[in-house]
């Protein structure tokens, strides 16, 4: 059965938003290695290839599914924040607003009855969850680093060992 022309364009709407994220982490990350961070720009290098990884899954799953994907226009994400700390708010703000929009998603798989969106959605969940919880405990960290150089500098280290592992989605 392919899947409904509500759901297609609700799902479009988050390819759009997952390839947001991702400029929003890339932009993140060209500030942090401006600043000579180069952990944190890593990291934050790590969670755009994520996010890019994120919309590719959603494009797959529309295709697979029958739909049309509608790549549109991506909004410029902003380009300076004040500090590290203010990159993690910030951070935290947006992956609040992704995990709405994917409890949004799947609020409406579980109205129209979409078995399918909603067991592949149920990744999607589980990752928000993650996500958030990971921004927050950095954000903390950032915090308490914030007057002594020499924690941010072991911070910056210890988020300059993440890798890119690519996600398998579904």
């Amino acid at each position: 059965m392919a899947i409904s022309k509500k759901m297609e364009d609700a799902i479009n709407a988050q390819i759009n938003a997952e390839f947001y994220s991702a400029y929003l982490y890339l932009a993140m990350s060209c500030q942090a290695a401006d600043m000579k961070l180069k952990g944190l720009a890593n990291w934050f290098n790590i969670q755009y290839q994520e996010e890019v990884a994120h919309a590719m899954g959603f494009l797959n799953y529309l295709n697979e599914r029958g739909g049309r994907v509608l790549l549109t226009t991506i909004d410029a994400p902003p380009t300076q924040w004040d500090s590290p700390v203010a990159m993690f708010e910030n951070t935290c703000e947006h992956e609040a607003k992704v995990t709405a929009m994917i409890n949004d998603l799947a609020a409406l798989a579980f109205e129209q009855k979409d078995f399918a969106a909603s067991q592949f959605l149920n990744w999607y969940v589980k990752e928000q969850v993650e996500e958030e919880a990971t921004a927050d405990e950095i954000l903390g960290e950032l915090r308490l680093a914030a007057d002594n150089p020499s924690a941010t500098l072991m911070l910056d280290r210890e988020l300059g060992a993440r890798v890119f592992v690519a996600p398998v989605i579904g």
